[in-house]
């Protein structure tokens, strides 16, 4: 029998972390105006935030053996939902600092749990429903953008935006809570302790997530720079780039478990790393308003389903999902960070549009070897677990 009300929890779950991430997003402006700070300490504060869900990324894959996912991932959705407000409380930088290192550190743990709990669920489901997941999570991004943006509108302060999108959350977890976040499946022994030294396959895969996240991380914050001095034109115009690159991902999220079902994961993984190189190359061989919209959109199409693909086979690749997803998901988050500063460096030497073409060879890298780390995961997969088939 199918685990559907475990999905429905675990698609609660994702969609109040997005939530969450997306009311956090439209507060930072906010916040830096509140607390007089200037770009490069809030630079410092934000790096926080991304040093917290580096370390707590490693160690939340150790949580689901002592645990079980479920469990694991209802109580860090608590630890999200009580870190999530508290950036708008900090006096100061250092503590602003202290909280986002809290905020990131629940947010990575929560992020590892609740995909390795996902994992373990499409084992239970027979049938590639990953990207159904992330799609909740995208969702819930831009719900909690909006809601954000209309709460500031309506006047309401720093505390109380954040604040008011907490407590909507807050009842999410509960609900998923209450409803079916449980254990699903053996759990792998917890004597193990310590650190999961990883297998030839995760590396595989963690080293195919860097590189569909660092080409994420690039886009989003350089695609308007780039256009903006490609193109001359107003910032709003330029930001049409990532618009577009943002709206295309989550609507074929939607479609993703289906496209998945459709075509296998490998062939996902490496025409979708095609596509995206191929949008790559057309906005930076010929810069229109046009050209960025498709070129970006193509980015978005290809790249949609890679991660939630790569998280799915990863979870496979260990004897428990959620430690797989830890390294998987490290590894992307690291090329997350890694790729803004990258290119800013290699703009700085050989040109922002040439540093742009990294993007390009890593998508290609990712088209090239994708198909066949994502096979890979399988075999580990029936060897790692006696008596289970897939």
């Amino acid at each position: 029998m199918k685990p559907v009300r475990e999905r429905i929890a675990t698609l609660a779950v994702f969609l109040a972390n997005g939530f969450g991430i997306g009311a956090w997003a439209v507060e930072v402006p906010r916040i830096k105006e509140s607390l007089a700070l200037s770009d490069t300490s809030l630079g410092i504060a934000l790096f926080a935030f991304a040093l917290g869900a580096i370390v707590a990324m490693p160690l939340a894959g150790q949580l689901a053996p002592r645990f079980g996912s479920g469990r694991a991932t209802a109580l860090l959705g608590a630890a999200f939902v009580i870190a999530l407000p508290l950036p708008a409380l900090a006096p100061n930088l250092i503590s602003l600092c202290v909280v986002l290192l809290a905020l990131g550190a629940a947010n990575g743990a929560l992020d590892v749990s609740m995909n390795g709990h996902a994992s373990a669920i499409e084992t239970q489901w027979q049938s590639p429903i990953m990207s159904s997941f992330h799609a909740a999570w995208s969702a819930g991004g831009l719900l909690g953008a909006a809601t954000g943006a209309m709460l500031q509108t309506g006047g309401i302060g720093v505390v109380g935006g954040l604040l008011v999108p907490d407590a909507l959350i807050a009842g999410a977890i509960l609900f998923a809570a209450l409803l079916a976040l449980r254990d699903l499946g053996p759990r792998a022994a917890a004597g193990g302790g310590g650190f999961v030294l990883p297998n030839a396959a995760v590396m595989k895969l963690a080293l195919l997530a860097f590189l569909c996240m660092l080409v994420e991380g690039a886009v989003a914050d350089w695609s308007a720079v780039y256009l903006r001095s490609a193109l001359n034109e107003a910032a709003s115009v330029a930001a049409v780039g990532y618009s577009a690159f943002a709206f295309s991902m989550a609507a074929c999220r939607v479609i993703g478990d289906v496209s998945v079902r459709r075509f296998g994961s490998s062939r996902i993984v490496g025409v979708g790393g095609l596509i995206a190189a191929a949008g790559l190359a057309l906005v930076l061989s010929v810069p229109t308003v046009l050209t960025a919209c498709v070129g970006f959109a193509m980015v978005g199409v290809g790249l949609a389903n890679i991660v939630p693909v790569i998280f799915s086979a990863a979870g496979r690749s260990t004897l428990t999902p959620a430690i797989g997803v830890s390294m998987a998901a490290t590894a992307g988050y690291a090329g997350f960070l890694v790729g803004p500063p990258l290119i800013g460096l290699g703009a700085g030497l050989i040109g922002l549009r040439l540093a742009l073409g990294v993007l390009v060879a890593a998508t290609l890298t990712v088209c090239v070897l994708g198909g066949k780390a994502v096979r890979g995961s399988s075999r580990v997969a029936v060897q790692n677990t006696p008596g289970i088939t897939r």
